[in-house]
């Protein structure tokens, strides 16, 4: 039992000597992905696709940020499928977020779009088709907070 410690040991020293990083490992912290600031339009998806960036992004609040990121959204719902009656029985949620990254300090902005769709069941309860609409729209948030996030890296690492 010693021995399978021992080796487990050696192996993570050997590990961390190499600069080996898990995939899904913190951040590290002089990444400039957490000193991004972002703002984002106000409105309620707009508020989801913030707080889904900041932590995609794991924001450094005690930092000071070097750059900020600038969003602002399009939305556009389509019915699907038709009832008997003529009512939707799906709705197709298209979110599209144009972002720019403006540097603290003067720089040159970089700029992208990125464009999710999601759908969500129709109801015929009132609560219950608000509560499957936002669903929606937090799925889209999340979505595209992480294909900004990609972006984000390819762009810095240029």
């Amino acid at each position: 039992m010693r021995a399978v410690a021992a080796l487990a040991l050696a192996s993570s020293l050997l590990l961390a000597g190499c600069g080996f990083t898990p995939m899904y490992a913190e951040t590290a912290e002089g990444s400039p992905l957490r000193r991004i600031a972002v703002s984002a339009q106000d409105d309620r998806l707009g508020y989801r696709l913030r707080e889904q960036l900041e932590d995609a992004l794991a924001w450094d609040r005690s930092a000071a940020p070097l750059y900020r990121l600038t969003t602002t959204i399009e939305q556009n719902r389509r019915p699907l499928g038709r009832r008997i009656d003529d009512t939707a029985t799906r709705y197709e949620l298209t979110v599209r977020a144009a972002w720019t990254l403006q540097p603290v300090a003067p720089g040159t902005p970089l700029t992208g779009v990125q464009s999710v769709t999601t759908t969500y069941a129709a109801a015929d309860q009132p609560y219950a088709a608000i509560a499957a609409q936002q669903d929606g729209e937090d799925r889209a948030a999340a979505e595209l907070a992480q294909a900004i996030r990609l972006d984000l890296m390819r762009a810095l690492a240029e």
